[in-house]
């Protein structure tokens, strides 16, 4: 194997669902999970057809897979209350059934917060 100087970015993101539930994952690609998640091929939980169409709300950029893993961890471990008040201090706007722009905290200090239509 090769060394690869490519370091891809692990996230930790959270789904809000056409049901009112939350997701919690991880990946490399925020883009192409959504778009599994919305095609019927992502985790079981989000397979469900009421559950579709979802929106990924929130996401935490972390340079190892374990440092994601573990974020998505501690947030699955929450009670939806503890949930909806982690992410509205990250800036997750209320209520989350509205909103559509994902908020991304990167682990770079320069910039902390920026939000993307995913």
């Amino acid at each position: 194997m090769g060394m690869n100087s490519e370091v891809k970015t692990s996230y930790f993101y959270v789904l809000y669902c056409n049901d009112g539930t939350l997701y919690g994952g991880y990946t490399t690609n925020l883009e192409r999970r959504l778009k599994e998640h919305n095609d019927g091929v992502g985790a079981k939980y989000t397979r469900i057809k009421k559950r579709r169409p979802l929106r990924m709300i929130y996401a935490e950029a972390y340079r190892t897979r374990s440092e994601a893993t573990k974020a998505e961890a501690a947030f699955k471990k929450q009670t939806r209350t503890q949930k909806n008040k982690y992410l509205i201090q990250q800036g997750v706007k209320e209520p989350l059934k509205e909103q559509h722009i994902c908020v991304i905290r990167e682990e770079s200090k320069e910039h902390d917060k920026h939000s993307e239509k995913l």
